[in-house]
């Protein structure tokens, strides 16, 4: 039942995402001639028009879907060594248990799920950080935009990992379903760029070239294990071309013409060039998109719990991570945790609340914006996930945009649980940090 209830609200939140558009127009120039011997203009520009659509299954703009789905298979095929690799570390270090039937313990877990992960923070923050990554860029290498390589990653890692392969050992996650393509979508931009300049620099960092060639390793295993593959065995095997985008706008008295070129880099031949042979040029694309969209929150608030719990009220601390899609709408999830003291033994009582919320602000041409909130989500007693009551939610809250980056929050909350008839409200207090280049003009 939980399952049910968390995808259905996760694909009506992208649903509307993708129906969302640029506020600004857009006058586009599709004759104009590149120039360059690894350039060529892109056939359709309606990514400006339409920053939300996405293009993975017909790829658009110029993007290498042959290259994308070549190592998407790859990792499908990787994907069996790290189970080996799991399943022979300590128990304690992954929650993984070992169990015989293990199609069996995947229906059950599928339909048990999602639930709060109760596994080392290194390996849910840390780890699940770095694979969103590397997920991330087997699309943006292949000449997607950011926001097609952050579908592409949220797809992977709850189909592929949460409800593929790590549900083999465990019910899928909550938090990992979330943070999972979030944070990886934040890292994974930062190891492309990071890449490049390597690459620019003749792959070498601090003047090794063997630092330099275990960095690009480590910041994209999958493609180069991808020409690991190809070179051992003389073939083509899995396609590790570039393909990337340079952005040039071209101001025509009052009107701008946005150009868009892709630059391509293709190995060719049995084995493909020699590493060295393989260097860069990427321009930065002024993606309609990019990474100013997330953004985190920190703050304390205050519970005012209903009096059938028999716990005294008290501060509390929450976290939010979530999509700041344009000033209008957002997309949260948020994590509260404290003890409370019970009214009758004393005695200290672990709370924890967690929940998926939508915003929409009023005011947003304004930095002071009102905004209604609703959700869903849990409230979970004792750290314990038997002990659980579902809630929905509802409230009012006031969004300060202080810097393109920063920006202050209020808010109200009541949760509702229909099972156990209680209320029980929040009162928020926080401030939000926004990545990349935070909040622009453009949305």
């Amino acid at each position: 039942m939980r399952s049910a209830k968390f995808l259905v609200i996760l694909f009506i939140c992208f649903g509307t995402a993708n129906q969302l558009t640029a506020f600004g127009q857009t006058n586009r120039n599709e004759s104009a001639a590149p120039a360059g011997e690894y350039y060529r203009p892109t056939p359709v520009l309606s990514q400006f028009d339409k920053p939300y659509s996405t293009r993975l299954i017909r790829p658009d703009y110029g993007a290498d879907g042959a290259r994308a789905w070549s190592q998407t298979k790859s990792i499908f095929i990787y994907g069996f060594g790290v189970i080996g690799v799991l399943a022979i570390l300590p128990q304690e270090s992954t929650g993984w248990e070992s169990d015989a039937n293990i199609f069996d313990d995947w229906v059950d877990n599928v339909s048990e799920g999602p639930e709060w992960d109760r596994n080392k923070w290194a390996y849910n923050y840390i780890g699940h950080t770095y694979f969103g990554g590397v997920y991330y860029q087997v699309a943006r290498k292949s000449g997607y935009r950011q926001w097609d390589a952050f579908v592409y990653t949220t797809l992977m890692s709850t189909f592929y990992w949460e409800y593929g392969i790590e549900a083999f050992a465990e019910v899928p996650s909550i938090q990992d379903l979330v943070f999972t393509p979030l944070a990886g979508w934040v890292y994974g931009e930062w190891a492309y760029r990071t890449e490049k300049k390597i690459r620019d620099n003749q792959n070498e960092v601090l003047g090794s070239g063997f630092i330099g060639g275990l960095s690009l390793f480590l910041l994209d295993p999958v493609d180069s294990t991808g020409q690991f593959v190809n070179h051992v065995t003389r073939r083509n095997i899995v396609k590790a071309g570039y393909g990337y985008f340079s952005y040039v706008p071209v101001e025509h008295g009052d009107k701008t013409d946005h150009q868009v070129y892709l630059h391509v880099r293709i190995p060719i031949g049995a084995a493909g060039p020699k590493e060295t042979s393989r260097i860069l040029s990427m321009d930065d694309l002024e993606d309609p998109v990019d990474t100013g969209i997330v953004g985190i929150s920190a703050g304390q608030g205050y519970t005012k719990l209903d009096d059938k719990w028999e716990l005294q009220d008290d501060s509390y601390t929450k976290l939010t991570m979530g999509l700041y899609f344009n000033p209008r709408f957002s997309l949260r999830f948020g994590y509260a945790w404290t003890e409370l003291e019970d009214k009758v033994s004393g005695n200290p009582v672990d709370y924890e609340n967690y929940s998926l919320d939508t915003q929409i602000y009023l005011n947003a041409k304004h930095n002071f914006r009102p905004y209604v909130t609703a959700g869903l989500g849990e409230q979970v007693w004792e750290r314990d996930n038997n002990l659980t009551v579902f809630q929905w939610n509802g409230g009012l809250g006031a969004h300060w945009q202080l810097h393109r980056k920063w920006a202050l929050n209020a808010d109200w909350i009541n949760y509702y649980s229909p099972g156990d008839k209680t209320y029980d409200q929040q009162f928020n207090l926080g401030i939000i940090y926004r990545f990349g280049r935070g909040e622009h003009n453009d949305w």
